[in-house]
């Protein structure tokens, strides 16, 4: 991860002196036209999109679209290189932790300005919202996630526990009904797969304090109290053996979603993103539901927001902006693509089109889908900041040195701030 960011930001750097599509039309042309289009993903991806692509040159058969598709390291590097050569692909499949950088430089079109061809009306404004830096819509969401906790009934069941009431749950709830699955599970089962790994949790529990990661400046906020009491919570879990120990949590958290203490059966309860639930179940090979979070019906505002599963973003120099946006306006409205697509790219942002593929979807992706329908979401964080892709390392250091007792809680909210800022300062 830090390899990448390193290379975006150096590409940025360099092209940050030139951006706008200099004698580019914002009117659709009759003449040829070739578009180039950039995705990461595996073979399934790769072959989906390739039918929409056929599909919309056949709707449009002067303009030609050339996919350009790799996996995630190697799809970042590649990007940095052509923006820096001046040479970006027209339409960028874009990720929530490099749209400031990438948008703050200038290399992405503000699609406010392709309005005419790029519609957004059956997308939410909480949605929307997810894909503007400084006010000006850089992205449009893909798909949409937000943040679950996963429960095994099964297991439930076999511990003769009842799964736990989520619509008024507390956090102190949540680690209650843990201990109680940790005592009965003889040491084979824990209650709660430790989390405090990635960006959403500690998002969503500075939210239910009414606190943020970030100001819209960029600045990090989070007060120091609220980071002690999350890394207070995670010890607390591990030492009390509602979670696993240490080295086991460290160990599942290096590894693969299929190493998952969810996916093994060894853990009753964990967080995870709603969209994550049929790998989980397919892995699992029990019954899994998905719970709403605990502590939102405590907290005076909603934790739980929408994040994006990815984005679509035009070049800022694409000689040819009205096709790239007549193009996004297809992948992201055309009930064609949703019906090939499906939940590939994540649940569609485009509520007309999730609603309308909701009858073709397994019973797992269905379930996501209407999990995601069911939870309040607040406002949508502030984006990333320029210079703050590696927050999910960083946080993921200070909670393995918080659970080994090499950080005080307070120690490690002290020195998150002072790292993160600093990263985000040498942007």
């Amino acid at each position: 991860m830090r390899r990448i960011a390193l290379a975006v930001a150096t590409a940025l750097m360099l092209s940050a002196c030139g951006s706008g599509g200099g004698n580019a039309s914002q009117e659709l042309s009759k003449d040829p036209v070739t578009l180039r289009f950039t995705w990461w993903g595996a073979d399934e991806r790769h072959k989906r999109t390739q039918q929409v692509i056929d599909a919309f040159q056949k709707k449009h058969p002067n303009i030609t679209v050339k996919g350009e598709f790799k996996d995630w390291n190697g799809y970042w590097e590649s990007l940095a290189t052509t923006v820096a050569a001046n040479d970006a692909p027209d339409i960028i499949q874009m990720d929530e932790l490099y749209l400031s950088s990438y948008a703050e430089r200038g290399a992405l079109l503000d699609l406010g300005t392709a309005a005419k061809y790029l519609k957004t009306a059956d997308f939410d404004k909480t949605a929307l919202d997810t894909g503007l830096v400084k006010g000006k819509q850089y992205a449009l969401p893909v798909g949409l996630a937000t943040y679950a906790i996963v429960a095994n009934t099964d297991l439930f069941d076999q511990l003769k526990i009842k799964v736990p009431d989520d619509a008024t749950w507390t956090w102190d709830d949540f680690k209650k009904v843990g201990d109680e699955v940790s005592k009965a599970g003889g040491g084979k089962v824990t209650g709660v797969q430790s989390f405090g790994f990635d960006a959403g949790s500690l998002n969503i529990w500075a939210r239910q304090q009414g606190a943020a990661l970030f100001d819209e400046a960029g600045k990090v906020v989070v007060p120091e109290s609220v980071l002690a009491g999350y890394w207070t919570y995670l010890r607390d879990l591990a030492k009390t053996g509602v979670a696993p120990a240490p080295s086991v949590t460290i160990e599942r958290a290096g590894g693969s979603l299929d190493q998952s203490g969810t996916a093994t059966n060894a853990s009753a309860l964990a967080t995870w993103w709603n969209t994550q639930l049929p790998s989980l179940a397919t892995a699992s090979g029990q019954k899994l539901k998905l719970l709403k979070l605990p502590g939102e019906s405590q907290a005076a505002s909603p934790g739980a927001y929408f994040k994006p599963s990815m984005y679509w973003s035009i070049s800022s120099r694409s000689k040819h902006p009205a096709e790239a946006a007549l193009f996004v306006d297809f992948l992201a409205n055309s009930q064609e693509a949703a019906d090939v697509l499906l939940t590939d790219r994540g649940i569609p942002a485009n509520t007309k089109l999730r609603a309308a593929i909701a009858p073709k979807l397994g019973e797992y992706d269905k379930a996501a889908a209407e999990y995601l329908d069911s939870v309040k979401v607040g406002t949508a964080p502030r984006v990333t900041p320029n210079g703050a892709s590696t927050i999910e390392a960083i946080i993921k250091r200070h909670t393995e040195e918080v659970l080994f007792d090499r950080q005080t809680p307070e120690q490690a909210a002290k020195s998150f701030i002072t790292e993160l800022q600093a990263e985000i300062d040498g942007a």
